[in-house]
C-alpha cells in the first residue's frame, strides 16, 4: 500500500505532480485501491501528514508532493527547508520510506516543466519500499 500526502497550495502544480505519481504507480502495478491520498493545506504541512500516514504502519511507503514558489521574502527558504527536513525526519523516525516530490522553484514555468517529478518520487518510494522489504527478509533469514 502507498500513502500520498499532497499540498493544496499551488494546487494546479500539485495536482499535476499527483497525476504524474499516480501514472507511475499504475505502471508499476499498484492498484488504485491500495493508494491513500491525504490532502494538506501547504508544503509546510506535508511532514506532519507524512508522519501521520507512516505511523499507521499501513503503508509500504509515503510520497510527499507539493510546490513552493520563490516569492519576494525569505518565506520560501523557511517553507522549503522545513518541508525537506520534516519529510526526512518522518522517514527516519518511522522507518517508512518517505519520498520527496516537492518542487522548489523560482517560477510557475519552471514548476510546469518539472511536473514529471511526481513520477520520479513515486518510483523512488517504491524502490525504497522494496529495499526495506528485502532488508527485513534478510534479517529474518539470518
Amino acid at each position: 500500500t502507498v500513502g500520498i500526502v499532497v499540498s493544496r497550495f499551488n494546487g494546479e502544480i500539485s495536482n499535476r505532480l499527483w497525476e504524474s505519481a499516480l501514472e507511475a504507480l499504475a505502471a508499476a502495478g499498484v492498484v488504485e485501491e491500495r493508494i491513500t491520498v491525504m490532502p494538506v493545506p501547504g508544503a509546510f504541512e506535508l511532514p506532519i501528514g507524512a508522519m501521520a500516514l507512516a505511523k499507521t504502519r499501513r503503508y509500504s511507503c509515503v510520497i510527499a508532493l507539493g510546490c513552493v514558489l520563490r516569492g519576494e521574502t525569505a518565506h520560501f527558504e523557511y517553507v522549503a527547508g522545513e518541508a525537506a527536513s520534516g519529510l526526512q525526519l518522518a522517514g527516519l523516525e518511522t522507518g517508512v520510506p518517505v519520498a520527496f516530490g516537492v518542487l522548489t522553484v523560482d517560477t510557475t514555468e519552471q514548476a510546469e516543466a518539472r511536473v514529471d517529478k511526481g513520477a520520479d518520487a513515486a518510483r523512488a518510494a517504491l524502490e525504497m519500499a522494496d529495499l526495506f522489504s528485502q532488508v527485513r527478509q534478510q534479517a529474518r533469514a539470518g
